[in-house]
């Protein structure tokens, strides 16, 4: 099994990469454990961080999805996959 190695803040030169690992510490969310796995490649972390901006920042108003067609989605998927979490 593979085992990636978790990034701490002091290792990542890429600005914006640290600071986003930081918030995630700092508020929980998205979950610290997988930013920091993230933040081995820059690249998916800035996909996934800005996308996720933009779903879930309700200052901006851009591109916002409403709470509750986001848990449906979220039923969806897990059903689809036959998750019982």
């Amino acid at each position: 099994m593979a085992r990636i190695r978790y990034l701490a803040p002091d290792e990542i030169e890429d600005k914006e990469v640290r600071e986003w690992l930081e918030e995630s510490m700092e508020t929980g969310h998205p979950g610290p454990e997988n930013q920091s796995i993230r933040a081995h490649q820059p690249d998916v972390m800035r996909a996934f961080t800005i996308s996720r901006k933009l779903l879930f920042n309700k200052k901006t108003n851009v591109g916002v999805v409403e709470t509750e067609l986001k848990e449906l989605i979220r039923y969806h998927i897990a059903r689809s996959l036959n998750c019982e979490y």
